[in-house]
């Protein structure tokens, strides 16, 4: 998707550089194992997503406490809407989730991007 503000780079990159731990743990332990390229830390439009495969137009978000509040909620929303807008699916996993249960976000990505042939998390 080449559709993004430029001036998001440098934040993206900055970013990639440091990932929370709940986003590290789903690039290393989960997305590293599929047979698909994703990229981390993505700018899409005037967002920047946590994830993003193109060849299946996917946007995957870890989030966090702050995505819980009202105004957090609202904000996610509009931002899901905006991506839905472009043809992309969105599935969201919470810190907590990623963080003491990875193989079941495992499980629920494999059903998500492939059929359940692939193999379990080394």
């Amino acid at each position: 998707m080449k559709t993004y503000t430029k001036a998001l780079i440098p934040r993206a990159r900055d970013m990639r550089s440091n990932m929370t731990e709940p986003e590290k743990r789903m690039w290393y332990q989960c997305l590293k194992h599929l047979p698909l390229r994703f990229r981390r830390q993505r700018p899409v439009g005037p967002y920047i997503v946590d994830f993003y495969c193109a060849e299946l137009k996917l946007v995957i978000e870890i989030d966090g406490a702050s995505h819980a509040t009202d105004e957090g909620i609202v904000y996610d929303a509009g931002r899901t809407a905006f991506l839905e807008g472009l043809g992309l699916r969105v599935i969201r996993f919470g810190n907590h989730e990623v963080m003491n249960n990875i193989e079941g976000v495992f499980e629920s990505l494999q059903k998500e991007v492939r059929p359940p042939s692939i193999p379990p998390i080394p």
